[in-house]
């Protein structure tokens, strides 16, 4: 669906090349993720995948077709929820879904069905101005479905949404992904990346540090960590361990055989603890 190969940019007011030799692929069906922090250049490598910015270096193919020679057709077959959405203010969101709706020759899905989904319909008649931004959000990404499409662009799309509402989003995008849909996730949200990824990317500074599943990539760390407690004297005592090791710490075992230990967990790395190993720094 996707081929990237050495791919580089520089923003004309920039001295540096924001994004520095790229590559990777993404199969169709795919949820692929871009986990990096702010500023790492997950935005910019979009906005080259949806043919933004056209001034590239090196090689991005979509649909067998180089970005760079892409058609109007293009838009046709994709669907993109950018973090910060754009709507006609004065406009309802139904209206601003019927306008969109026009802009494309394919069939497009009812405006009103997608509003329901994401808990919207109530407010159809509402101006857009008066929306919040957790509703914007919502209203963005039902924009971004309207097509039909077969390779979706979502930009941070739990950003700012309650619990419930991101939970409602994050079940439509793993709908999505089962009607074979190719899905590329931008984000800085680790819990997001873990849930919905088949891959993700670790970007840092325009380079991409590795490429895995969220499984894949949490068992390559470090060696998973157990807490354990127990009474001693009167009080609790906590230690700590490795699961490899847990058999052979003496502490843990003569606890566990007098029958004194209070308390045992497992600390399993998460991806952010993997990602600030690999790259020394915070998704934040």
């Amino acid at each position: 669906m996707i081929d990237v190969q050495n791919v580089f940019f520089k923003y004309p007011s920039s001295e540096n090349d924001t994004i520095k030799g790229i590559c990777f692929k993404v199969e169709q069906g795919e949820i692929f993720g871009f986990l990096g922090p702010s500023g790492a250049g997950k935005s910019t490598m979009q906005k080259i995948l949806t043919g933004t910015l056209r001034d590239y270096r090196g090689s991005v193919h979509v649909f067998d077709t180089e970005i760079k020679r892409r058609t109007s057709d293009y838009y046709e077959n994709i669907g993109v929820d950018f973090e910060f959405p754009n709507f006609y203010g004065k406009f309802t969101a139904i209206e601003n879904l019927k306008y969109f709706a026009s802009l494309y020759s394919v069939k497009t899905m009812d405006p009103m069905e997608l509003l329901e989904k994401v808990g919207l319909h109530h407010d159809a008649k509402k101006k857009v101005s008066s929306y919040s931004k957790g509703m914007k959000m919502r209203l963005g990404f039902v924009r971004s479905l309207l097509n039909d499409p077969k390779l979706l662009f979502l930009d941070e799309p739990t950003s700012g949404l309650d619990p419930a509402n991101a939970r409602v989003l994050k079940d439509m995008i793993l709908e999505q992904k089962r009607m074979g849909k190719t899905i590329i996730l931008t984000t800085h949200n680790m819990h997001d990346a873990e849930e919905l990824c088949d891959r993700v990317a670790f970007i840092v500074d325009g380079t991409i540090k590795t490429i895995g599943s969220p499984h894949d990539l949490r068992k390559s760390g470090s060696d998973t960590k157990v807490e354990y407690g127990y009474i001693e004297g009167g009080k609790e005592i906590r230690n700590v361990c490795t699961l490899s090791h847990l058999a052979d710490s003496p502490d843990f075992q003569s606890a566990l055989k007098r029958g004194i230990l209070t308390s045992i967990h497992s600390k399993e790395q998460t991806l952010e603890d993997i990602f600030i190993e690999l790259t020394g720094r915070g998704l934040q």
